[in-house]
């Protein structure tokens, strides 16, 4: 197995663990509610689709096998026992970049109780110490307002536009970049998220 993986982060009634295939009911039924509130923000592929959409048991596999690879860490995020959105760090690279992506969503009707910000702030401390990881990054378009309320509670630094930097709902977007490397929280980013939030989660 991959360095960091699996593994089981909790923090209050936030908990992140492996995205399972048992999860395709809960999983599935979340997408379709949150059809709406997600849909501006899913990345598309500027190349012809040939074929059918993958299964979710498809969809989990080959995450699954990325996480054994190394590459990437798919977690389900749970509050409260029910599973409420997803969280990825993806393009997990090695040797002097040592960095990884952070994409998540999470359901309308728990957004705003500072599960993101927990999530994220679980999810970056394990990359930074067990995973091994220096620097971590989170994307976000310019208009998605919740996402940037996020990286504002956590203090990311603001690295600035990336010009079409992902291909979203058709066409090329922009997207600021956020990021926080291991010098920057040398105690984790958990405890500054605890000293600056004020409600338990």
């Amino acid at each position: 197995m991959a360095r960091g993986w699996p593994v089981v982060l909790r923090e209050g009634d936030v908990v992140l663990r492996p995205l399972r295939r048992r999860d395709a009911r809960a999983w599935l039924d979340s997408r379709s509610a949150n059809s709406r509130w997600l849909d501006p923000w899913e990345a598309t592929s500027p190349e012809p689709v040939t074929g059918p959409a993958p299964s979710f048991g498809e969809f989990v596999r080959a995450l699954a096998g990325q996480a054994r690879s190394g590459s990437a860490l798919p977690f389900a995020v749970e509050y409260r026992g029910e599973l409420v959105g997803q969280l990825t760090v993806s393009t997990i690279v090695r040797g002097s970049l040592c960095s990884g992506s952070i994409g998540y969503w999470i359901s309308e009707h728990v957004a705003g109780r500072g599960i993101t910000p927990t999530a994220v702030a679980l999810a970056v401390d394990h990359c930074l110490g067990p995973v091994g990881l220096h620097r971590v990054e989170i994307n976000i378009r310019p208009e998605n307002t919740p996402s940037l309320r996020v990286v504002e509670k956590l203090g990311l630094r603001d690295e600035g536009v990336r010009e079409r930097y992902l291909h979203i709902q058709g066409q090329w977007r922009d997207h600021r970049t956020f990021a926080v490397t291991a010098e920057e929280v040398p105690e984790g980013l958990m405890a500054r998220w605890r000293r600056t939030r004020t409600t338990p989660v």
